[in-house]
């Protein structure tokens, strides 16, 4: 993931055309059409509203796989301390912003989730 983080954005660019939205995970479709319902312009305005670096994709899937497999709550603190150094390093992309909070916020409520429960 380290790696990830260091890569320039430019070379790890993913275009969220409707044609690859429809093979994407459910949120991200969601946060994309909410995105689009919130401001139907938004894809228009700077022409970078309809991306996803390759690093904020990553973080999330990885995310989705150590809840599924229900790894310790030490590992997805790990990934919380990388979605911090994602926003540092990464430019505003609006979709990457929110896909980022909303991997955070998975990771958090998992997080209390599972704290209740031992």
């Amino acid at each position: 993931m380290r790696t990830l983080i260091r890569v320039p954005e430019s070379w790890t660019l993913i275009y969220a055309y409707p044609e690859f939205i429809q093979l994407m995970d459910d949120d991200i479709v969601s946060l994309t059409g909410l995105m689009l319902i919130v401001n139907p312009l938004c894809k228009e305005e700077d022409g970078h509203n309809d991306r996803i670096t390759q690093l904020t994709l990553s973080l999330y899937l990885m995310t989705r796989c150590h809840i599924k497999l229900r790894h310790s709550v030490t590992s997805l603190a790990q990934t919380l301390d990388y979605i911090e150094d994602a926003r540092r390093t990464c430019h505003p992309l609006t979709l990457d912003q929110l896909l980022l909070k909303l991997t955070e916020q998975k990771i958090l409520s998992y997080i209390s989730v599972n704290n209740d429960t031992m």
